[in-house]
């Protein structure tokens, strides 16, 4: 009766349920704790299953050939030429080992090179796209590339169709409405709060009900109360915010790294990156059922509000910098980098009219009479006033000399007040339709990246480059 694992007479014999082979307990007990497993079958083994062997004491005779000094000799050589073999085998791991380490060292350094090299040519491809010359149908000449109009699905269109017999009908001759805000309170108004968020670098404003949404370039959105004058709430983009609007319960930003993010009841419920480049501004339809995007890629985007999907894309040959709906919703406006503002038709993408403003467009925004939009370009410190009605040069209805930099517009329902903001302050330019004529009720030293108007004009919301909003209004 010999041990299954050390080959000798067993001191405290056991067996093995499993496997009916015996052991010495010492051993098995080792060789179970560490491997749970029977060594002769390979099932698995507990303490439990295994059984002593009684046997009758004896005494271990002494192994036969120890019993001399040559037979001593020729053990010990045995074990030296078993250690010598050992030590030879584990050599010749050791240098496989190391082997596979280098060829798995160099398929990571391989790896790293084409990761390195296909993200240098993501952004070679996003670089050329950008400056590429793009035309919505027509011929193309030279370098520029033929990209049909894409327009909305038979849904969407029915939908811009009855937004514009609906909101085109009702604006005829609409009168202001009653308790909004004149003129003679527009010049009383004055800084009624002023509080510094924790937003760095502030680019957007965008008000809803008493609220107000102000994202910046670090990712950063406060949810501002403008009657208890705090931070109700923080969100997080976690990508640079570019532009923002704020709609009922949802909230809409656009980032620098090509993406538009939806947020609602402060959880972020759709994204998408159709952007190439920088998505630079976003619009959203009077239906409120389509949300538009332009970015550097030189394309804009409508969104499907309702499914949350991508509905259209289209190109133009230039990178687009700002965008703006009309009031019907039937055209929609985009400024570009090269100082050009382009008229669409929201249902075809087809070019509908050109306006030149002579620089990067900055900022835009309609009149809601329908007839007017003004805009500003980067640098400028004029506000031009566009008429739809005209062509050409005769389409500049009024030129505003601010007299300083303009970053931000926001025209009041009303169509009487148009907002300017910038670097060295805001002011409010009123037109009167009787007599025709402009006038400038306000002038506040109040530095503003962004400009919206509170309910009934009674509010003057701006926000600084450096977080700070200030609220506006009569005392």
């Amino acid at each position: 009766m010999l041990c299954a694992l050390s080959g000798e007479a067993p001191q405290e014999p056991v067996v093995s349920k499993l496997s009916g082979a015996v052991f010495e307990k010492r051993l098995i007990e080792k060789y179970v704790e560490e491997n749970g497993k029977d060594p002769v079958s390979g099932e698995d083994l507990t303490l439990d299953d295994l059984l002593p062997i009684k046997s009758s004491r004896i005494i271990r005779p002494r192994p036969p050939t120890l019993t001399s000094i040559p037979a001593l000799l020729s053990t010990f050589q045995n074990e030296w030429d078993t250690l010598a073999l050992e030590t030879y085998n584990l050599r010749e791991q050791l240098t496989r080992t190391r082997e596979e380490l280098a060829t798995a060292l160099y398929q990571h350094d391989a790896a790293v090179r084409v990761i390195a090299r296909l993200t240098r040519e993501r952004d070679e491809a996003r670089d050329a796209l950008s400056k590429v010359t793009v035309s919505a149908g027509g011929p193309s000449n030279g370098d520029a590339m033929v990209v049909d109009a894409e327009g909305l699905s038979e849904e969407l269109a029915a939908k811009v169709d009855e937004t514009k017999a609906k909101l085109s009908g009702s604006r005829k001759k609409r009168p202001v409405p009653k308790g909004w805000t004149t003129g003679e309170d527009i010049t009383s108004f004055a800084i009624q709060t002023t509080n510094p968020l924790p937003v760095p670098q502030a680019t957007t404003i965008s008000v809803e009900e008493g609220f107000a949404a102000v994202g910046g370039l670090e990712g950063d959105v406060a949810i501002y109360s403008i009657e208890s004058d705090k931070v109700e709430r923080s969100l997080q983009v976690n990508e640079p915010i570019t532009d923002s609007i704020w709609d009922g319960t949802k909230v809409f930003f656009s980032t620098s790294k090509g993406s538009v993010k939806i947020f609602e009841n402060g959880s972020e419920i759709a994204s998408f990156s159709d952007h190439a480049g920088p998505a630079t501004g976003l619009a959203i339809h009077p239906s409120k059922e389509i949300l538009a995007s332009v970015g550097s890629d030189k394309s804009f985007v409508f969104y499907d509000l309702v499914n949350l999907q991508r509905a259209t894309r289209v190109y133009t040959n230039s990178a687009l910098t700002v965008c703006a709906f009309h009031p019907d919703g039937h055209l929609f406006a985009a400024g570009t980098s090269s100082g050009e503002i382009k008229l669409f038709m929201t249902k075809t993408g087809e070019e509908a009219a050109s306006y030149t403003l002579g620089a990067s467009v900055q900022a835009l925004t309609f009149s809601e009479n329908g007839f007017w939009f003004a805009a500003t370009a980067k640098g400028q410190t004029t506000v031009t006033i566009f008429d739809l009605r005209k062509e050409g040069a005769a389409a500049q209805a009024k030129v505003l000399d601010i007299g300083s930099a303009v970053q931000g517009l926001a025209w009041d329902y009303s169509q009487q007040f148009l907002a300017t903001g910038g670097p060295a302050g805001l002011t409010v330019q009123q037109y009167n339709k009787s007599s025709k004529s402009w006038s400038e009720p306000l002038r506040a030293a109040v530095s503003a990246v962004d400009v919206k108007w509170g309910a009934n004009a009674s509010k003057l919301m701006a926000v600084s480059g450096d977080g700070k909003i200030s609220v506006l209004s009569t005392n």
